[in-house]
C-alpha cells in the first residue's frame, strides 16, 4: 500500500468510525476521556468538548466501573456490559469491547459497542 492509500484509508475509517453506529471511547489510564465519536456524543446528548471534560467514572456511574476500569489496566482488555449515565440523568445499558492500544508510544483505551435501547 502506497503512503497516499495509507492516508486515504487512515480518513475514511476515522470519518466512518465518526458517524458510525457504535460508540466509541478513547480514554487514558487515569480515566480521562481523550477522544469520543458522534455516536457516543449523540447516544449521551452530550457535545463533544462536554463529554471530554468528563472522566469515564462520571459516565458509567455504576458502583463496580472503577473496578472495572482497573481489571482492563491490568489485563489489557475487558469486555462486558455497563450502565452509561445520559446527560440528562437517564441511563443506557452499554455492550461494549475495550482494549489497549498504543499511539506515539503512549497507552490508550479504546472501548467500542453499542447501547442497548429499549
Amino acid at each position: 500500500m502506497s503512503a497516499a492509500e495509507a492516508l486515504i484509508q487512515t480518513a475514511l475509517l476515522g470519518e466512518a468510525t465518526d458517524a458510525g453506529p457504535a460508540l466509541i471511547f478513547i480514554a487514558d489510564d487515569e480515566m480521562r476521556y481523550i477522544a469520543v465519536n458522534e455516536c457516543a456524543c449523540r447516544t449521551l446528548g452530550y457535545t463533544r468538548d462536554e463529554l471530554l471534560a468528563l472522566r469515564v467514572d462520571e459516565v458509567a456511574r455504576e458502583p463496580e466501573a472503577p473496578a472495572q476500569y482497573d481489571e482492563m489496566l491490568a489485563r489489557g482488555f475487558r469486555h462486558g456490559t455497563s450502565v452509561l449515565t445520559r446527560k440528562d440523568g437517564t441511563t443506557v445499558e452499554f455492550l461494549y469491547r475495550a482494549s489497549k492500544t498504543q499511539l506515539a508510544g503512549m497507552s490508550f483505551f479504546v472501548s467500542i459497542g453499542f447501547a442497548a435501547e429499549s
